[in-house]
């Protein structure tokens, strides 16, 4: 199995979020819900990451994260999407920038032409 790692960016009493990746690469993102008797997460991963590789992080994330959760919870159900990243966005001081000073959402950093 891969090393995986998990960086949590939000926890509330009842679900947490984590980025993914491998020390290397961005592999995707974890929201992970739980209820009285079970987890339900919502994975999205890369589109680059094979079958395998999303099966692997299925099983590190019930083995590192649910399996650790307090209390236990027996059952997880995931919903996997794969995909590329577009970006992140943020609703910072009215501009939307995805962190790169990319405005227009073209990638090339600068502001679309007027």
């Amino acid at each position: 199995m891969a090393d995986y790692r998990f960086n949590r960016e939000a926890r509330t009493p009842y679900s947490e979020v984590y980025t993914i990746d491998d020390g290397e690469h961005a592999l995707g993102r974890v929201d992970v819900h739980y209820t009285g008797s079970a987890a339900h997460a919502t994975l999205v991963v890369h589109a680059a990451l094979s079958d395998d590789q999303v099966q692997d992080l299925l099983e590190a994330i019930d083995d590192q994260i649910v399996t650790s959760a307090d209390p236990y919870r027996e059952d997880l159900v995931v919903t996997v999407w794969r995909g590329e990243e577009m970006g992140v966005f943020a609703d910072d001081n009215g501009s939307e920038e995805d962190g790169n000073g990319d405005t227009d959402g073209d990638g090339d950093g600068g502001e679309e032409p007027a």
